[in-house]
């Protein structure tokens, strides 16, 4: 949501970046090819494994974006117990049809990551810096991002 927070400035990004996938607005294959991607959420699945590692041939600029991402925040607490432990505790477990990793991975564990946005969520303004200053060949400035802020 953060990304939508640029407000005015996502019009100025929106003319400058062709936006070619998002899972949230179709399920088409990922392209060949591209030169940014921004990656949300910790890798916690088969089927998280095999996209990330699809993504990251398909890309020149990998960005973990946010918390999840960089470090597993959250979902990587499960990591602490052993496996099938936290499910005990419910009557009926809930069940996945996705297979789960053993461990709760972030994005830079599986696959090389030119850059980390930390933030939950990360600002408005620091996503909007990070995508300008790619597009101007710079090294952005992610100084001011923190986690969990």
């Amino acid at each position: 949501m953060s990304l939508l927070d640029m407000d005015e400035r996502l019009l100025d990004v929106a003319t400058r970046y062709e936006l070619v996938y998002s899972p949230l607005i179709d399920a088409k294959e990922f392209p060949d090819n591209v030169d940014v991607t921004l990656v949300e959420g910790a890798v916690s699945t088969e089927a998280d494994l095999a996209k990330i590692r699809k993504i990251r041939g398909r890309t020149r600029t990998l960005v973990s974006l946010g918390d999840c991402a960089v470090t597993g925040n959250i979902p990587a607490l499960r990591n602490l117990l052993p496996p099938g432990e936290a499910l005990a505790v419910y009557d009926h477990p809930p069940r996945s049809e996705v297979p789960a990793l053993r461990h709760v991975q972030p994005v830079h564990q599986v696959v090389p990551v030119e850059l980390h946005l930390p933030g939950c969520p990360p600002s408005a303004d620091a996503i909007h810096e990070v995508l300008i200053a790619l597009l101007e060949g710079r090294a952005p400035d992610v100084r001011g991002a923190r986690f969990g802020n």
